[in-house]
C-alpha cells in the first residue's frame, strides 16, 4: 500500500508575502472609503437637511435623518424665490460659454498640438498658469472691461468671461488626447488635398470624441459652479445664475437653511445625474492621451 505523503507547509516567507498583499488590499479599500465618504458626506448631508422641519434645524441637537420629513423647503424654492428664472439663467450661460469655449480650445489645441508652431510649450506654460490665477485677482480689471463695454448684468458679459475661465481646463484635457493620435492622418488628409480646417473637422475631431466630451463636460461643471463673477458682474435676478441666486435667500435676520439646502440639491442632482451616466467617457477622455501609440 502506498503511502501518501504529508503536504509541504508553505515556507514562512511566502506567508508573510501574502499577509503583505492582504494587509496592502484592506488598507487601500480602507482608504477608497475614506475618500468616498468624506467627498458624498457634504452631499448627503445637504440632502437630509432638505427634508427637515425648520424647528430640526434650529435644534441644539442635530438630526442625522429627516424623521418626520416635509417638502415644505423644495415647494418654498420654486413659489417664494425666483428659482426657476435663475436655472434658466444659468443654462444660457454655461451652455453658450462651453459651446464657444470647446470650439475655441479645438482650434488652439489643433495648433498647438499638430502644428509646427514656434514656442508651443511657452504658449501651454501660458495656458496652464492663467489657469492657476484666483479668481479675486481678475474680477476688478474684467468689471471695468465689461462696464467700459456696456457688458455688465448681461448674458453675453457673464459667458464671455465664463469662456476665459473654463478654456485653459479644456485645452489641457484636449491637448494630451490631440497628440496622442498618429501623425499620419494629417499626412494623408493633406495627400488627399484636405486643408487644416477640414482636416480637423472631419479626421481629428470624430477620433477625439471622448477628449472633446470630457472636457465640455469639465468645462460645464466649472461654468455651472462659478459665484464669484457672476456675483460681480449681474445684479438682477433677469441674469442672475443659481450659486448668486441660492446667496440671495438670505434676509438681515434669518437663515433659510432648509431652503437653501433644497435648492443646493435640485441644482446638484444634473450634474451628478451627468457624471454617473458619463462616467466611462470622462475617464476615457481625460486617460486616452496618457500613452501615445
Amino acid at each position: 500500500m502506498t503511502a501518501i505523503p504529508a503536504p509541504v507547509p508553505a515556507a514562512p516567507a511566502a506567508i508573510r508575502a501574502r499577509r503583505r498583499a492582504l494587509t496592502r488590499r484592506v488598507l487601500f479599500r480602507a482608504a477608497v472609503t475614506a475618500v468616498v465618504l468624506w467627498s458624498v458626506a457634504p452631499f448627503l448631508w445637504q440632502l437630509s437637511t432638505s427634508f427637515q422641519r425648520d424647528r430640526d434645524l434650529s435644534s441644539v441637537t442635530p438630526h442625522w435623518l429627516p424623521v418626520p420629513g416635509t417638502l415644505e423647503h423644495y415647494r418654498a424654492v420654486f413659489t417664494d424665490y425666483e428659482f426657476s428664472k435663475y436655472m434658466i439663467n444659468s443654462v444660457i450661460v454655461t451652455v453658450t460659454a462651453t459651446a464657444i469655449g470647446l470650439l475655441l480650445a479645438a482650434l488652439a489645441t489643433y495648433a498647438l498640438a499638430r502644428l509646427p508652431v514656434p514656442g508651443k510649450g511657452v504658449v501651454l506654460a501660458v495656458v496652464l498658469g492663467l489657469s492657476m490665477f484666483p479668481q479675486i485677482s481678475i474680477v476688478v480689471p474684467l468689471y471695468l472691461v465689461l462696464n467700459s463695454l456696456g457688458l455688465l448684468d448681461t448674458y453675453t458679459g457673464l459667458s464671455g468671461s465664463y469662456v476665459g475661465l473654463a478654456l485653459p481646463l479644456m485645452i489641457f484635457v484636449l491637448y494630451a488626447h490631440f497628440r496622442s493620435l498618429p501623425t499620419q492622418l494629417d499626412e494623408a488628409a493633406a495627400i488627399d488635398g484636405a486643408g487644416l480646417l477640414r482636416t480637423l473637422r472631419s479626421v481629428i475631431l470624430p477620433l477625439a470624441l471622448p477628449g472633446i466630451a470630457a472636457a465640455g463636460m469639465l468645462g460645464f461643471i466649472t461654468n455651472w459652479n462659478e459665484f464669484m463673477l457672476a456675483l460681480a458682474f449681474t445684479s438682477s435676478p433677469e441674469h442672475q445664475t443659481v450659486p448668486v441666486g441660492i446667496a440671495g435667500f438670505q434676509s438681515q435676520y434669518f437663515v433659510p437653511w432648509g431652503d437653501m439646502a433644497a435648492a443646493s440639491v435640485v441644482v446638484t442632482l444634473p450634474l451628478v445625474l451627468i457624471v454617473v451616466l458619463f462616467q466611462r467617457r470622462i475617464v476615457a477622455g481625460i486617460t486616452s492621451g496618457a500613452v501615445k501609440e
